[in-house]
């Protein structure tokens, strides 16, 4: 049986051909459901490290090598691939000794293309516009979205189109935008109310909409996992932890956990944490309810690209986070710009969104909810590039009730030795 988009509230079925974003019956939120039986005497290890360095697309994309996991019937020759994926797992102890563990890992997931893991999500997203025959796609950003939605589309030859809030948005996100030639649109609304809007053009326009309502974003951004427990050599980590914004990620992480564990390519499931900033911080609100209740939030953070207080995808989150017996915690701006801070001083470097991963551990194991003996991977969503002026302004400390407390002061010299020699003498490590 060919793969269909399945209602995860009702049930109902529809064709993968259907340009739908949700149930036409109940209003839920749609999966691309795969058929797992039939993909058990196919689906093994071997096959996918058999492809590991293919030079030869579709494999040569850390996303497509899963294909069969990813979007079995699609014909090849429409895959819109840059390609993207295949991004490092760094062992770092340094910063597993800061957190409190022995053993963490994290995957870094600027490593793609534009520098956040949205491409993942959209060469499965524009992969099925092509499919489609779709001339023009569209998203409601904060910022990685659109920059990945405007390479892609303009990659894939299709009219690329990105709704921004008017403020609040990092630069190094708008211009990429811009670069790759959207039709870029800034409105005086805040994320959540410019999904709405682009659901309703979309309708009107006959516009594809690639936020991760759609299901086929999702699928791609699965690979993650895969990739991930690939480079561990498919032996599960206790832990994986990662940023919640609209819980686009964590949704697509639960699902192919889930999938993996009934295709026996793991032998158990690993515990997933959903990290959230303490403005903007609805998932966590209703966890602590035990998601009796869920209200949206006037998100306010510093990590601008889990600014969302209404996330689309928070019943596929819930949904996860029950197959895999996790947790969700806040952490402060504070405590994500330390992160933050001490993950780049590594030579790693990442987004403010990104730390919430390394800053919920540290916040989690003090819990005693991670044990220092449990093995753990961190998520890092962005590249360190796209919010230079929340990594500037922490290391001048002008941001506003954030102090810089692991700063890099930038010295002024007077062009002579004497003055740099000053300098060089007062910077001198053991």
């Amino acid at each position: 049986m060919a793969s269909v988009l399945q209602c995860m509230n009702c049930g109902q079925r529809y064709p993968v051909s259907s340009v739908i974003f949700a149930c036409e019956v109940c209003n839920g939120l749609l999966d691309v459901t795969h058929d797992l039986n039939a993909l058990r005497s196919t689906v093994t290890r071997q096959l996918f490290d058999s492809r590991l360095g293919s030079l030869e697309p579709p494999y040569n994309s850390g996303v497509w090598r899963f294909k069969e996991l990813i979007y079995p019937d699609v014909d090849p020759a429409l895959i819109v691939s840059r390609p993207e994926g295949n991004t490092n797992l760094y062992s770092v102890p340094q910063l597993a000794e800061w957190a409190g563990v022995d053993t963490l890992f994290l995957k870094h997931e600027g490593e793609n293309p534009t520098g956040s893991f949205k491409d993942r999500g959209m060469t499965g997203g524009l992969t099925q516009a092509r499919a489609l025959g779709m001339k023009r796609v569209a998203c409601a950003s904060t910022g990685n979205t659109s920059a990945s939605l405007a390479a892609y589309a303009a990659f894939a030859g299709i009219e690329g189109i990105v709704l921004f809030q008017n403020k609040h948005v990092a630069l190094g996100k708008l211009s990429q935008a811009l670069a790759y030639g959207a039709t870029c649109i800034a409105i005086d609304a805040d994320f959540d109310r410019n999904l709405q809007l682009v659901r309703e053009v979309a309708t009107e326009f006959g516009i594809y909409v690639l936020n991760s309502v759609n299901p086929f974003r999702l699928e791609g951004q699965k690979s993650i996992m895969f990739e991930l427990l690939q480079q561990l050599r498919w032996q599960v980590p206790d832990w994986i932890v990662c940023p919640g914004g609209n819980l686009g990620n964590s949704s697509a992480f639960g699902k192919a956990l889930h999938e993996a564990y009934e295709l026996g390519l793991i032998d158990r499931m690993p515990r997933l944490a959903i990290i959230q900033a303490e403005g903007a911080n609805p998932l966590y609100r209703s966890y602590q309810n035990g998601f009796e209740r869920f209200e949206p939030v006037r998100a306010d953070t510093v990590a601008t690209a889990i600014k969302i207080g209404n996330p689309v995808n928070y019943p596929k989150a819930v949904r996860a986070l029950q197959w895999t017996n996790g947790v969700v915690e806040q952490v402060s701006d504070q405590e994500i710009m330390e992160a933050k801070a001490l993950i780049d001083a590594r030579g790693i470097g990442c987004e403010p969104a990104s730390a919430c991963s390394l800053a919920g551990v540290r916040k989690l194991v003090d819990q005693g909810v991670i044990k220092r003996g449990e093995s753990v991977v961190g998520i890092l969503t962005g590249h360190l590039l796209k919010d230079p002026d929340a990594t500037l302004g922490y290391h001048r400390n002008t941001l506003p009730g954030i102090a810089g407390t692991h700063r890099n002061v930038i010295h002024e010299a007077s062009p002579t030795f004497d003055s740099l020699a000053e300098i060089l003498s007062s910077t001198v490590t053991a």
